[in-house]
């Protein structure tokens, strides 16, 4: 590693920023890690896939705009920007109100988690590739995520916790997925990060004093790199059209939906961190997925009908199934595992009835390459 390379921010590489990170480990928390170490449906998990499948792509029908991405990427416009500097203002830790503490430090271990979780897939396969073009894309996103990764803990550390990532490497449990199924989950995962991102730095913007810690303000860059990632995705899903045709359409309707879903009921979660944003959850949820879904159109043939009664209905169906499940397991007794699967069913069944809303078609562009917009 170059010596002179201190913080992760200014790494070149994903190898540099991991190393930066593994010297910083022994400053991190044991009980932030045993958080981030949490596998439920509402916590990111760390995923593996059949990498001989990704490294055989070949990117020919869709080069130019394949090498006008490869080449923003390479340009590397926030290098050395996830770092503190004159612009992080001081947070009293110690004076913050105990209910938005505890949520703002979820919220940052979640993202912490989420971001390292790509860092660990798009460094593997950048190790264990051929495919120049691919392993190449890979290499740069994981640069990316590694950096993101580590300013969050930066801004984890000054609240005396932080995420041991070398340790979830090792130790947290990755789950197997098909190359297409990565392709829609992270695609959305990369959107819709954008999307909520993007959504907080334009509200913050217009009402600064809702901006209760400084790692805000680096929003818009860091949501221009999530942007870039799905823009990736987007790319790889274009290079064989059955991905996104057929009996596809299903899985992409169920990754929507369960995308969706899942941050709708995590962010009903956090009344106080969104109470401190001034951003009232489901409107904060409806500007999110309706961005997401006016920026999937660029590769999707569908999007979801979010403004149907029944949509708004199931998600609260949703998200009071989850509360009265969270309670029961926080419970013991024969009395609480029947309320746990009771409320275990009526969430399964709430979910399907998201499912079975009809979806709305529309005819996908011939050019794929979208710019951020919002």
């Amino acid at each position: 590693m170059n010596a002179l390379v201190k913080h992760s921010a200014d790494a070149t590489t994903v190898e540099e920023g991991l190393a930066i990170q593994e010297e910083q480990a022994k400053f991190d928390s044991k009980a932030a890690t045993e958080v981030a170490m949490q596998n439920t449906l509402l916590t990111p998990r760390f995923y593996t896939t059949d990498f001989d499948e990704l490294d055989a792509i070949d990117v020919s029908s869709v080069r130019e705009d394949w090498d006008k991405l490869i080449d923003q990427m390479e340009a590397d416009p926030n290098k050395g920007h996830f770092k503190k500097n004159e612009d992080w203002d001081h947070v009293d830790w110690e004076n913050m109100e105990p209910g938005l503490k505890k949520e703002f430090i979820d919220f940052l271990i979640s993202s912490c988690t989420a971001e390292f979780s790509g860092c660990v897939l798009y460094k593997e396969m950048k190790r264990r590739g051929n495919n120049k073009d691919i392993t190449q894309l890979f290499q740069l996103m994981a640069r990316d995520e590694a950096r993101h990764a580590g300013f969050i803990n930066d801004a984890l550390r000054e609240a005396g916790v932080a995420v041991n990532l070398g340790f979830l490497t090792q130790k947290k449990k990755y789950t197997y997925f098909r190359p297409k199924f990565i392709y829609y989950a992270t695609y959305l995962s990369e959107k819709i990060g954008y999307a909520r991102y993007i959504t907080i730095f334009r509200h913050l913007e217009q009402h600064p004093e809702h901006r209760f810690h400084p790692i805000f303000k680096w929003f818009h860059e860091w949501c221009n790199d999530e942007f870039s990632h799905g823009e990736a995705f987007a790319l790889l899903m274009k290079t064989d059209p059955k991905l996104t045709s057929g009996k596809n359409v299903l899985w992409i309707k169920f990754f929507l939906t369960a995308v969706y879903a899942t941050m709708y009921v995590r962010d009903h979660q956090r009344p106080k961190f969104h109470e401190a944003l001034g951003v009232e959850p489901d409107w904060y949820a409806n500007e999110v997925f309706t961005k997401t879904s006016e920026l999937t159109k660029q590769i999707f043939p569908i999007t979801l009908d979010i403004d149907n009664p029944r949509w708004q209905a199931g998600l609260v169906r949703l998200q009071k199934a989850n509360a009265d499940l969270a309670r029961a397991k926080a419970e013991k007794g024969v009395g609480a595992w029947l309320r746990s699967v009771g409320a275990q069913t009526r969430a399964a069944a709430a979910f399907v009835g998201l499912y079975t809303i009809p979806a709305k078609k529309h005819t996908v562009p011939a050019s794929t390459r979208l710019e951020p917009a919002y």
